[in-house]
């Protein structure tokens, strides 16, 4: 009977969605037709709608539309601007310097945002043009800006480690957030590195010369933005409070500094508000539908009989976790990245733990992992995103994005095997 519902919660997922029923439907229906098995129609369909009013029952996942709303403000308040800048002087003249500005500018961007959708939208609109100008391929600027966008999924604030940490059952979102600042500079210096190659192969042009004095001028600019990380993150660590205060504060901050700035008007808040609404509605809808087919499998007892047929095919640690990055790599390019973690965490977790994994280090190697199905098609949001914004097309990217996700794919590798490259940070912090 358990491997009959895999089968009908499988296939009636996969049939939806090919048909183009979107995600969150797909998730809801497939749920149903999988309790209605085994439960008259009524109660199923009355247990799925308690369940997904359950799953957004959370003070935790409030931290998730502050900072939305923080990134959208970001956007329109003249940080990202501040950060580029910033980028560009640290890189002075060096060869193909504005490779090295697009990851950096990502990565600060990213920290502060937490999301690879807004850095993927400001840094491609505003650099990308002058990379174009200045004789790099649309197509290179593209690739490196949708690849090093995603590091702001893996450094903190992350949205997508709250989600984690709501399907896992409670990890610590502080030891989350902490554990992902060095994988996620690790990705960043994989991605300058292979940058480094393209400079060397295309005799890209060097940066322009910046002065101390002008580096300084420029630091102190964007001073007030990079606060912000050691306000939300800081106050975190501290336990001055929790994730979802911080959020809240992250929202006062930006609003405050883009107002101070002159670069964000009144007139404009309606319509980031309603942006930002907008996001957070198909965020929650994804959560509660992916919730509800949590506890659906729960109650069929899919993730345990998952969990037999993987350790029956081995007992070494590594072995079943290169399995899991295979099945996630898979997945990542057919389904987004928060449907994903709330899906395969409860089904891979009791896992990787009976193998003596620790369920952070495991959740930054699910979010790296479908970070890399952000940047493929056919769902890949990010890269379509970053497409849209160059007025290109994906089949002219996907070549220059290949040795970009060969340097995510050593990242994934490298934090897959070395534990420590994750729990260091946590472990040093006593989360």
């Amino acid at each position: 009977m358990e491997y009959l519902s895999i089968l009908i919660l499988v296939l009636s997922f996969v049939t939806l969605m090919g048909v183009g029923v979107p995600v969150a439907w797909s998730l809801g229906f497939s749920s149903f037709l999988t309790l209605i098995v085994t439960v008259a129609g009524v109660p199923a369909a009355t247990t799925i709608a308690q369940r997904m009013g359950a799953g957004l029952n959370s003070f935790s996942l409030l931290a998730i539309p502050f900072f939305i709303l923080a990134g959208e403000i970001m956007n329109k308040g003249g940080i990202a601007n501040r950060l580029i800048n910033l980028a560009k002087a640290m890189t002075g003249r060096l060869p193909g310097g504005l490779i090295y500005v697009n990851v950096i500018a990502a990565m600060l961007f990213g920290a502060i945002a937490g999301s690879a959708v807004a850095a993927a939208s400001a840094i491609g609109s505003i650099l990308g043009k002058r990379m174009e100008e200045d004789g790099y391929p649309k197509e290179l600027g593209v690739a490196l800006n949708v690849t090093s966008s995603t590091t702001g999924l893996i450094i903190p604030p992350s949205n997508i480690l709250i989600v984690y940490s709501l399907a896992s059952g409670g990890v610590s979102i502080a030891a989350l957030f902490v554990a992902g600042y060095i994988p996620g500079l690790l990705v960043g210096l994989l991605l300058m590195g292979m940058g480094a190659y393209f400079v060397r192969k295309k005799k890209l042009p060097a940066g322009e010369a910046t002065s101390w004095v002008e580096l300084g001028k420029v630091f102190l600019q964007a001073l007030p933005s990079l606060t912000l990380l050691v306000i939300v993150i800081g106050g975190i660590i501290a336990g001055i409070f929790t994730a979802t205060e911080a959020s809240a504060i992250a929202v006062i901050y930006t609003l405050i500094l883009s107002f101070l700035n002159r670069e964000l008007k009144l007139k404009e808040l309606p319509a980031i508000l309603l942006k930002s609404s907008a996001t957070t509605a198909v965020v929650a809808m994804l959560i509660a539908t992916s919730m509800s087919m949590s506890w659906v499998m729960s109650s069929e007892d899919i993730p345990q009989s998952i969990s037999r047929i993987l350790l029956s095919l081995s007992e070494n640690k590594y072995v079943i976790l290169i399995i899991i990055n295979l099945i996630l790599l898979f997945v990542g390019v057919f389904m987004d990245m928060t449907p994903a973690v709330l899906i395969f965490t409860p089904i891979f977790l009791p896992v990787v733990t009976e193998l003596g994994i620790d369920p952070v280090h495991f959740g930054i190697i699910m979010v790296l992992n479908l970070c890399i199905g952000l940047c493929t098609p056919p769902v890949g949001s990010v890269l379509f995103i970053g497409v849209g914004v160059a007025k290109t097309s994906i089949s002219k990217v996907v070549r220059p994005l290949m040795p970009f996700f060969f340097a995510m794919i050593i990242g994934l590798i490298l934090i897959t095997l070395f534990p420590q490259l994750v729990l260091w940070l946590p472990q040093f912090f006593g989360l």
